[in-house]
């Protein structure tokens, strides 16, 4: 499908444009902002004294009045825990109302007011906020690092440069059940369907507040917003104007810079008209290492098996070989592995990010506003998915153009182009490297030759070789053998390492790291596509979207009708996806048995699109003097491959008194398979991964298949195994039913707290299954090839999750805060389904912290400092992602703070701060790095 089709497909959305008449009244519109710090105050009162209209501010403290009458009007604008301020209006225009702190007031009402979004407030589903007070505060690196302090919010670290956010379980470093968009734009990398991390995010300087809404929310954000949406406001320039720069070092040869400027240009009568904002964001550093060489927990034997065992973080040893059940004829030779190649000689540590941004903000008469942007991301990073990746010189590009009008309307089309570079597959390239020299099965062959012609009668004579007949004596002969293999452990590492090296050398090796063998075979097959026979990537995927909504009012309800449709083009020319070169098949000649000759010419790229759309409408109303809010909203998306799907979504929110807040959803989503379920093809070396629109048949499952192994020469002969088939991939529901709580207790005391048991149908995962070749004479070569193939699949059963989650903050002292939040998730569901639930979250967690601002060090200072503690604690849990990486994660605990101090003089905050601060080096992800402390110093000039 071309693109210029795609887009003559807008007529239905254009219909929810609307173009609204105007009529003559005069408008005053502004920003209201503390006037100490110059943040934005949203949901603070804007009321014009004579008439009694008024309204509240955004999330930008922006607010707009019409006013029919005649002009000068006195307009008070009031906030909880400010002084209310009155001024007096002569004329339209636009206006910056700075409001002051009431101490005085402050002890006298809930102080918590301040801190809750309007998103907060109003919301049926649960919503994290982190506002620009909170990201200042932050002990962590960054702002994106610090969101996992927040309740219900799962941090994974897959390297430095690579986090992931998700909520509510099902956690992968691969988070395609989470959707981040930052101002309305899905952040995704199209070929991949998720985000990599805030790697084309927004930096700590633009970014005005992030909520994060956990949950089932496709009703309200479309099919992605399976488990939660992770929503990221930038700064308007019209409302933060100005030059930032930061500077941040740290360990690990931390170097970051970054750069916000913002210019607004006002007409003739002194409006606001135009406004171009720049960001700049440069950050290098060296990452973690991935350097566990413990067993996986797939390896048949541990480290001290004398034959070598599957390394984690090794890569090239997962195939085992054996004795063929025939000790007598290899004594001493039992289990043993090829040798591999460490991580640490395969991806490249050294960290690197660039993001640039450019948007233009052009302002009507009329409060509509015209935008263009573009954003730019390029660097180098480690990436973990189904295998361990070095993403080296990715690139993304990302533009957008929107017509809006704050609250009213939004028309907001964007396209997403990302190119791989030169990043390469480096579990695969270890595979490939060791393959140059020789295959799999000759390795093993040549192993159990040279064993048996040069260490087999060293082996046989040493203590403890089996003394029962074999014939007539044959468990204890096996029973002395284990006894024998367990007494001469170190005398048998020895046999093996050396008929290792004599194998190794055998075939031109050892593949030795810094030699010129080992860096042409690493240079030659990185630096050629999987078409090709290496390892790198091409993917040079994209998407693009359009997306319009409306609101209006009738009477008391308040409308909202919308719809959006996006085209994913993906690009890899194979070495991802199916879309591999397309052959024209002709017949060349006939043999005298009549068989046809045939030859073939390549014609072009089987080149593949996937086209999706959805519309939605909701409906509000609010009871008995706005005390109850019902909400109903719902959703149809269609994909190409899929049939209709609905994602309706019901709520009831009941302010009980101004303190004390209920909530109750029932809420639903689907998610379309992704690209990859679709239409993925790819060798990960120990299997490979399907997509499955057509079913697959004829699999074994490696249960199976190890039944078999465990059998003697006899029962190998005699096994019948078993074949299953794998039915296509559709798409995946949930429903859930949510009920939360929030109060306000002492005046201090903000408790936030909420329940949710989630249904999941037609749950998406994988089955791992094995195609075998099974047609040998022998038990060695009865089966003469096995290949392992991940299929993406759906749970045949319902799958079950529930979770709660509770947060408090004690605000005392007027600076301080106590805060502490717990959470539980649990996977109810346990079945005999062969799909991998892939759960990945911890049961418990939770985090305690204290935070204090705007301290002076004397009471006439204008100098303030603050400062933050926060511990967190992760109980272990079992992760699950390809064969080479699904193992357990220990439970551990991190300690992290920082101390910022304000010059008022330099308009500069300095901060001192790290995290995991006592260096305890954990897993977060099974094949992951063990993350240790990362401190750091940095200054944010405010020009």
């Amino acid at each position: 499908m071309r693109i210029k089709t795609f887009l003559g497909k807008i007529g239905f959305v254009s219909l929810i444009f609307y173009v609204q008449t105007a009529v003559a009244q005069e408008k005053i519109s502004g920003t209201v902002r503390d006037s100490k710090d110059r943040e934005a105050i949203p949901g603070a009162n804007v009321v014009i004294k004579e008439t009694g209209k008024g309204t509240s501010t955004d999330m930008s403290g922006r607010f707009v009045l019409e006013h029919k009458g005649s002009l000068p009007v006195t307009l008070e604008v009031s906030f909880v825990g400010y002084k209310t301020k009155r001024l007096e209006i002569k004329k339209s225009g636009n206006y910056t109302i700075d409001l002051d702190e009431d101490k005085v007031m402050l002890s006298e009402v809930s102080v918590v007011e301040q801190r809750l979004s309007d998103k907060q407030k109003e919301s049926a589903l649960t919503v994290e906020a982190m506002d620009a007070l909170a990201i200042k505060e932050t002990p962590a690196a960054s702002f994106y690092d610090g969101l996992g302090s927040l309740k219900g919010v799962d941090l994974t670290a897959a390297s430095l440069g690579f986090k992931i956010i998700n909520t509510r379980g099902f956690n992968s470093t691969s988070p395609v059940r989470s959707l981040q968009i930052i101002d309305g734009v899905d952040n995704q990398a199209p070929g991949l369907n998720f985000s990599l991390g805030n790697f084309l995010g927004a930096s700590d300087l633009d970014v005005l507040n992030v909520d994060i809404i956990a949950g089932a929310s496709s009703a309200f954000y479309g099919p992605n917003a399976f488990n939660g949406v992770i929503s990221m406001t930038t700064k308007d320039p019209f409302l933060f104007p100005g030059t930032s720069v930061s500077f941040k070092t740290g360990e690990r040869n931390l170097n970051e810079i970054a750069l916000r400027h913002a210019r607004v240009f006002k007409d003739k009568k002194g409006n606001d008209k135009v406004a171009i904002k720049f960001n700049a964001f440069y950050l290098q550093a060296n990452d973690w290492v991935a350097d566990n060489y413990s067993p996986t927990e797939q390896s048949e034997r541990g480290i001290k098996n004398p034959g070598w065992y599957d390394a984690v973080n090794r890569y090239g040893d997962e195939q085992m070989f054996d004795d063929g059940q025939q000790p007598r004829t290899y004594p001493g030779l039992d289990r043993f592995y090829r040798t591999g190649i460490e991580e640490v000689y395969l991806v490249d540590y050294n960290t690197r990010n660039l993001k640039l941004a450019l948007s233009l903000h052009h302002k009507f008469s009329n409060e509509r506003e015209l935008i263009l942007a573009s954003n730019f991301g390029y660097g180098t990073t480690v990436y973990q998915g189904d295998n361990r990746y070095s993403l080296k010189d990715i690139k993304f590009y990302q533009n957008r153009i929107e017509f809006r009008k704050k609250n009213k309307f939004f028309i907001r089309a964007y396209s997403t182009n990302e190119d791989a570079g030169n990043s390469y597959d480096a579990y695969f390239t270890a595979l490939r490297m060791q393959n140059a020299l020789v295959s799999d099965n000759a390795w093993g062959e040549r192993y159990r030759s040279f064993w048996n012609s040069f260490e087999a009668n060293t082996a046989q004579s040493l203590p403890k070789y089996p003394t029962a007949n074999w014939f007539t004596e044959r468990e204890l002969w096996l029973q002395q053998y284990q006894e024998y293999l367990a007494y001469n452990q170190d005398t048998l590492r020895q046999l093996h390492n050396r008929n290792r090296q004599r194998v190794d050398q055998f075939f031109g090796g050892p593949l030795i790291p810094g030699t010129r063998q080992f860096d042409s075979l690493f240079t030659y097959f990185t630096s050629r596509t999987f078409a090709e026979g290496g390892t790198k990537f091409f993917d040079r995927s994209a998407l693009y979207h359009l997306h319009g909504q409306y609101e209006w009012d009738v009477k008391s309800y308040h409308l909202v009708a919308g719809g959006n449709m996006r085209l994913y083009v993906p690009n890899s020319r194979g070495n991802i996806f199916s879309d591999s070169m397309r052959y024209d098949r002709f017949v060349v000649d006939t043999l005298p048995n009549g068989r046809l000759v045939y030859d073939s010419t390549a014609l072009s790229y089987n080149r593949i699109t996937n086209f999706e759309f959805g519309v939605y409408a909701g409906i509000e109303k609010k009871f008995f003097e706005d005390k109850h809010k019902f909400n109903f909203t719902i959703r149809l998306d269609k994909n190409q491959n899929f049939p209709f799907l609905l994602s309706p979504a019901l709520s009831w929110v009941y302010q009980i008194d101004k303190l004390n807040t209920l909530r109750v959803s029932l809420s639903s989503a689907i998610r379309n398979p992704t690209l990859q379920d679709q239409y993925l093809y790819y060798n990960v070396g120990r299997a490979i991964l399907l997509g499955n629109l057509n079913g697959v048949d004829s699999l074994v499952s490696p249960e199976n298949l190890q039944e078999y192994l465990k059998k003697n020469q006899q029962g190998r002969l005699e096994h019948e195994f078993d074949y299953y088939n794998v039915a296509p991939i559709r798409p995946e529901r949930v429903q859930t039913a949510e009920v939360g709580y929030r109060t306000t207790l002492f005046d201090r005391l903000f408790l936030d707290m909420n329940y949710y048991y989630s249904w999941y149908q037609d749950f998406i995962g994988f089955n791992i299954g094995l195609m075998i070749q099974a047609d040998g004479q022998t038990a060695i070569d009865r089966v003469s090839s096995v290949q392992a193939y991940r299929v993406a699949a759906n749970a045949r059963d319902r799958v079950t999750t529930q979770g709660f989650s509770v947060g408090a903050n004690y605000y005392f002292w007027d600076n301080y805060t106590l805060t502490g939040n717990y959470t539980w998730n649990v996977l109810n569901t346990a079945t005999d389904d062969p799909i991998i639930p892939a759960f990945n979250t911890p049961e418990h967690k939770y985090n305690i912290g204290l935070n204090a601002r705007d301290l002076k060090l004397k009471s006439t200072s204008q100098n303030l400092f603050g400062y933050s503690v926060n511990y967190r604690w992760i109980q272990g849990f079992l992760f699950e992602g390809s064969p080479q990486f699904t193992g357990s994660i220990d439970s551990y605990d991190m300690l992290d703070a920082q101390a910022n101090y304000f010059v008022k003089k330099w308009k500069t905050t300095f901060k001192l701060g790290g995290t995991n601060l006592l260096n305890n080096k954990v897993f977060m992800v099974f094949g992951g790095p063990r993350v240790g402390r990362l401190a750091y110093f940095s200054a944010v000039v405010d020009f």
